[in-house]
């Protein structure tokens, strides 16, 4: 791996300002930032903050779009000595409530338009003492608050009126940069503490394999709040390049024409996003300048990446699997994305894997079991819930070492690949056998004229479970239940075959924009359009 020399993450920005204070580091919209700015605008809103009384290891939380005040408060956050956890500006008000409490915030900075949710949200958050409103305009005053306990402030002004002198920071690698929330979709929100030594290391990691240079600008359509958008631009300080963030993938056309444009050389996706994008291939879009595109979760589908293939020719395609926990852990070299499309590929640089039973013990090839991992990646824990701690991180093979546990199934071949089967909660177990949700699903995908496919189990009296097979079709192609049922019963094992194929208008998503399967019993009832009922 390379050296960098840098042990804390704000030390990136630091070293940027220094080598190219004028080069491009931040394109949001009409607004275009160099690292020089960006560092300035970083230590104004850092020494602001200690104005303000944040101390060392306070929590700031961040609840804002995708912005150039989302970039700036991250590293503003950490010059400050203090933990940034940046949270989804569509958090509804009783799960907003609930972050905020759980790390006990000092500060939040937000957006001024939404006083009527922070007015719902503040006299029940004690522990936030100060609101910093993104306004309008620079002159604007924030509204006048009715909760004495919290002093709301304007951003523009505060960063206006502050010195933009670099802070002296006494935080060291093991102190806690962030605390990343989980989506929550199995209860309350668990908030994923990483120190700074975890994050620089796993920058550190996959720039390497990625091969990134200075030279990159990297288009980013992926919420700040998923670390997955967020590292886009801890990577992007890591090697220097330039990040172009844009809100959402809502309405392609301008993001698509934007990359164009900017001549951007980097396209991370979830995918979604390349669902959106079968419609541009009959259209002959060709993204010729991107020079790489990146998937994480699970495997891709063959179907997904020849859709990548289509619209990005110059591009490597890197198949890959993380879970915040530990940020990233395994890539499959771009050269095997035909060939081994269906693995996530071997475990990335500084990271070690192994596949265990339910005993804890290793497992020889080919055997499904629980992925583990180990490596300076890994998580110190979750945010004061030490049970729940205790269930991921387990004591390893050497003394005092904890290992990571994943809570999905694998299996890993001979040469070391590594293929997703469920999580470990999805299998589903039909006629006496295990079936994986995702193998069904990539069998779907390959049908075409297939937009997304969610599979799950429903309790049945002969099989235990059947398979349900939720579908949303791109318009081109129309399938009766019977005609998915035929495809699949050639391709398939017969105990794998759907029982009920449901075809909808769209599936449910988190806020990072990837199905979630929780509740799809009730959203398919609103969005039913044929097939089996919903």
């Amino acid at each position: 791996m390379r050296v960098s020399h840098v042990t804390l993450l704000h030390e990136y920005l630091e070293r940027n300002a220094q080598r190219h204070p004028d080069k491009e580091a931040l394109i949001v919209k009409k607004r275009r930032l160099t690292w020089g700015d960006v560092d300035r605008m970083a230590s104004k809103l850092a020494n602001s903050l200690r104005d303000l009384g944040v101390q060392r290891g306070d929590r700031v939380c961040t609840y804002l779009d995708n912005s150039v005040e989302t970039c700036i408060a991250i590293f503003g956050i950490l010059r400050a000595d203090a933990v940034f956890s940046v949270i989804n500006a569509q958090t509804k008000v009783d799960k907003l409530t609930y972050m905020l409490n759980d790390c006990r915030a000092k500060a939040v900075i937000t957006d001024g338009l939404l006083e009527r949710v922070f007015q719902d949200v503040f006299p029940h958050t004690p522990h936030v003492q100060h609101a910093l409103l993104v306004m309008e305009s620079e002159t604007e005053d924030p509204p006048r608050s009715s909760i004495a306990k919290v002093k709301l402030h304007s951003f523009e002004k505060l960063l206006a009126a502050a010195s933009d002198k670099l802070p002296v920071t006494r935080n060291i690698p093991v102190d806690l940069a962030s605390i990343i929330y989980t989506s929550g979709t199995t209860g309350d929100p668990k908030g994923v503490m990483l120190t700074h030594h975890n994050m620089v290391s796993a920058a550190e990691s996959i720039t390497t394999y990625l091969r990134n240079t200075p030279d990159d600008k990297i288009c980013s359509v992926l919420p700040m709040s998923f670390d997955y958008g967020m590292y886009q631009w801890l990577m992007t300080n890591q090697f220097g390049g330039t990040l172009v963030l844009e809100r959402s993938f809502n309405y392609p056309s301008p993001v698509l024409k934007l990359i164009e444009k900017e001549q951007c050389t980097g396209f991370p996706i979830v995918p979604t996003i390349v669902s959106i994008l079968k419609a541009f291939v009959a259209k002959g879009l060709k993204l010729e300048t991107v020079k790489y595109m990146t998937n994480t979760a699970a495997a891709l589908s063959s179907s997904h990446i020849e859709t990548m293939q289509a619209i990005c020719p110059n591009a490597n395609i890197f198949s890959m699997y993380g879970l915040t926990e530990c940020k990233r852990v395994a890539y499959l070299d771009p050269e095997l994305i035909n060939t081994k499309w269906q693995s996530v590929g071997k475990a990335m640089p500084n990271m070690e894997t192994f596949i265990v039973d339910a005993d804890g013990k290793r497992v020889p090839p080919n055997t499904v079991g629980e992925l583990v991992i180990r490596g300076p990646h890994v998580m110190k824990g979750y945010w004061e819930k030490p049970e729940a701690t205790a269930e991921r991180l387990k004591p390893g093979d050497l003394p005092n070492e904890m290992h990571l546990y994943s809570g999905d199934l694998f299996k890993m071949d001979e040469e070391g690949f590594l293929y997703f089967v469920s999580r470990r909660d999805d299998i589903i177990k039909s006629r006496g056998e295990k079936v994986s949700p995702k193998e069904v699903e990539n069998c779907l995908y390959n049908m075409g004229g297939v937009s997304e496919a969610a599979v799950v189990g429903v309790d049945d009296e002969v099989l235990g479970q059947a398979i349900k097979a939720y579908l949303v079709l791109t318009g081109e192609k129309e399938y009766k239940p019977r005609d998915v049922v035929a495809w699949c019963t050639q391709r398939l094992e017969p105990f794998m075959v759907p029982k009920y194929v449901t075809f909808l208008s769209s599936l449910p998503k988190t806020t990072s924009n990837k199905i979630t399967k929780k509740n799809i019993a009730d959203w398919a009832k609103r969005t039913y359009v044929s097939g089996d009922p919903a």
